[in-house]
């Protein structure tokens, strides 16, 4: 009898790395799907990142790397905050990991005790709760609207909070709805947190380049906030360069020396090639996130459009990421004469089946009426899906 532990029972697969593979299974059979689930920017990584790597592998930067990672590239982190972000850190505050999601996880083992509460906004990336669960604390789950813009409120903030609360986590620009919060938003959510002894906040800011807002905010920057907030970011959305598995954490001393002690247990410090190649994209011109960004915006503008014009579906325009999460609940209870829809769930694996498009049901995001749609590929895909996706709805009866 095979044994498993409670701690991973206790976990769900993640529906998005679920919904990728199930595509991918259907392209191996030689199906043409087009995959709107990945959350991947489509372009290369930018040629004289690439290089700095194959320097890297040539110059023998190939030993392991100190937990935290290499100092040149945590001041180069740290040069950034200062320039982009208006924050002043230390180099012993930066970690650098094994991707953003390990930061993200770090942080929540460092903090959350068994029973511990953290507040998760909803639509939420899948895996938040899941990190949670794995740390033995609570998830608590608080719905934003589609009306708001699927912003928490500091209402909403407030009447969350226990005696239990340890944690608050805040994606913005958003996956999965692609929300994007200002700064005076922030600072009123900040406004609630620095009443509560103990409490801190996860700040996810991965997409922060992803934003067609012209001004990124950050909760960090509020009164009071810097010593309370843990700051995700990394290189993989801005620069794609999701394979290379780099992302870092800007956190208070004490904090940042807890997430090290933490990863040089489990992990140790991240790929030497990748730092060195992240330092690069750090410290050359930014051209390159630029034009990507205004890439990614056009293909926004496009996909709501296009969206907009099927009947049913309740477009959000997003400022920010590479999603789009319409409302889809109109189509629940309606069929095709084979299958009927009860959910999202049901939603995607018809579009799946039917369109031959791969999507996410937004049950994974904590918000069962919509479905999450990257636009992160080209807008010739991004049209045939729309138009494969308007033909299978229109079925629906």
């Amino acid at each position: 009898m095979n044994h498993l532990s409670k701690r991973i029972n206790r976990l769900s697969p993640s529906a998005t790395l679920a919904m990728s593979q199930k595509s991918s299974d259907m392209q191996a059979q030689g199906i043409d799907v087009i995959n709107l689930s990945v959350g991947e920017p489509d372009f290369n990584t930018p040629q004289h990142i690439k290089e700095e790597g194959i320097h890297a592998i040539q110059d023998n930067h190939t030993r392991y790397s100190p937990v935290p990672g290499y100092a040149d590239l945590r001041e180069a982190i740290v040069e950034k905050l200062r320039t982009e972000n208006r924050l002043e850190y230390e180099k012993g505050e930066i970690v650098v990991s094994n991707g953003a999601k390990q930061c993200v996880c770090n942080a929540i083992l460092s903090l959350v005790d068994e029973g511990d509460d953290v507040i998760i906004p909803a639509p939420y990336w899948v895996s938040y709760p899941q990190m949670v669960k794995l740390a033995g604390g609570n998830p608590v789950v608080v719905e934003t609207t589609f009306e708001q813009g699927f912003k928490m409120t500091p209402e909403l903030l407030a009447a969350a909070i226990t005696p239990r609360t340890r944690l608050l986590i805040v994606c913005s620009p958003c996956n999965p709805t692609g929300s994007v919060y200002t700064q005076a938003e922030l600072e009123a959510l900040a406004e609630v947190v620095v009443q509560h002894e103990g409490l801190y906040v996860i700040s996810d800011e991965i997409y922060e380049h992803i934003n067609y807002t012209g001004a990124h905010a950050s909760i960090a920057l509020a009164e009071g906030m810097q010593q309370r907030t843990i700051l995700i970011n990394g290189v993989s959305k801005a620069y794609a360069m999701t394979g290379w598995r780099i992302g870092f954490s800007a956190s208070p001393l004490w904090l940042a020396q807890a997430m090290s002690k933490l990863q040089g247990q489990y992990t140790s410090g991240p790929g030497s090639i990748s730092q060195k190649a992240a330092l690069r994209a750090y410290q050359a011109s930014q051209q390159c996130v630029e034009d990507m960004r205004q890439a990614f915006q056009l293909r926004r503008d496009l996909i709501v459009r296009l969206a907009s014009d099927i009947p049913g579906l309740e477009v959000n325009r997003p400022d920010g990421a590479f999603y789009l999460f319409p409302r889809c609940c109109a189509f629940f209870g309606k069929t095709d004469g084979r299958q009927t829809i009860g959910s999202s769930t049901d939603l995607a694996l018809y579009l799946l089946e039917q369109a031959h498009v791969a999507t996410v049901a937004g049950d994974a995001f904590g918000s069962p009426d919509c479905l999450r749609l990257s636009y992160a590929t080209s807008e010739n895909n991004i049209r045939q899906a729309m138009t494969r996706i308007g033909e299978a709805l229109a079925r629906l009866k």
